[in-house]
């Protein structure tokens, strides 16, 4: 079977020859130009050979054309720190502009999807986008959004609106320029940060928006970032496949199959056994992974973003356990 195959198959609950696996990193020395960005990914694919691609920008490029500043300083994550945010007082949700999104940053991303779709014309590709409260929350601060759903609601309310049109727009982008789906990562969607009313407010109606247009895709991965996640919340989401850190917060991927009759990746702990552990251990856990769910519905994959320091032998077990 092909990976488009394996993975289309494994979450229609047909037969496949083995259990799908994909991963997925940040590439920080690569990430601001198309072409390099481009490069990577498709060297990273086939090193490996995933059987789909999730192409990941640099983080918070969602932000750069509306004035969201960053540097990039070597961390496991590969992720860039903010310098300065646009969301500086409530006032400002509503300065922000409707965006270009074949342009600016916007269009850097889709020139780099469109060279990976031309490396792999039948491999299924992935782009990624972001909740429009993920992202609010990038453009203002963590603490600060917080502060905005509370004490300025309505001006948070016109900023998402401006958030949403640009996003979808752009998700929408995405799948004109040849990728299969979107990778639709929610970063707010935890008791820990909002409580579930709050959710359900700021998050919900929007996430809906922008999942509806890319409902024109053939797969759509639903990411529930952090611990202490909102997943009974969000399991009637249009997506295909839900994916989050099975291995440091609950659900366990068991205890998952049995509140959700969709499909499911993770498995791996990527920064805990896939970071430190021995080939073995890789191994062992995959292999549980698959005994927790009878290894259907299922894609292996890590919880978030691999480190981007993990040597090529952690992730070739991977696949070699992933084939046994």
């Amino acid at each position: 079977m092909t990976g488009r195959d394996r993975v289309l198959s494994a979450i229609a609950g047909r037969s496949i020859d083995r259990v799908p696996v994909a991963f997925w990193r940040h590439f920080p020395a690569e990430d601001q130009r198309a072409e390099s960005l481009a490069a990577a990914h498709i060297a990273f694919q086939k090193k490996f050979d995933w059987d789909f691609l999730k192409v990941t920008p640099a983080s918070g490029y969602y932000g750069d054309d509306w004035g969201l500043r960053a540097s990039y300083k070597p961390n496991p994550a590969g992720t860039r720190q903010y310098t300065d945010r646009p969301i500086k007082k409530p006032g400002d949700w509503s300065h922000l502009k409707p965006l270009d999104v074949t342009a600016g940053v916007y269009g850097r991303e889709l020139h780099a999807l469109r060279l990976v779709r031309d490396a792999f014309p039948q491999l299924l590709i992935l782009s990624t986008i972001f909740s429009p409260l993920a992202i609010a929350r990038t453009l203002s601060g963590d603490q600060a959004l917080v502060r905005y759903l509370r004490e300025s609601p309505e001006e948070l309310h016109r900023g998402l609106e401006s958030i949403t049109d640009v996003t979808s727009r752009f998700a929408a982008e995405t799948l004109s320029a040849g990728v299969d789906g979107i990778f639709f990562a929610t970063q707010c969607a935890t008791t820990e940060y909002i409580t579930v009313e709050e959710y359900e407010e700021f998050g919900r109606p929007y996430d809906l928006r922008v999942l509806d247009t890319a409902s024109g895709g053939d797969l759509r991965v639903l990411h529930i970032h952090g611990t202490g996640i909102m997943f009974d919340q969000l399991t009637d989401y249009p997506a295909d496949v839900i994916n989050w850190h099975d291995r440091r917060t609950p659900p366990t991927l068991r205890e998952a199959r049995e509140r959700y009759s969709g499909s499911l990746a993770g498995g791996v702990n990527e920064t805990g056994t896939l970071a430190s552990g021995t080939s073995e251990a890789i191994t062992t856990e995959v292999r549980d992974a698959i005994a927790q769910t009878g290894g259907t519905r299922l894609i292996l994959a890590p919880g978030c973003t691999i480190p981007i320091d993990i040597s090529d032998d952690k992730l070739h077990a991977v696949r070699k356990a992933s084939e046994s």
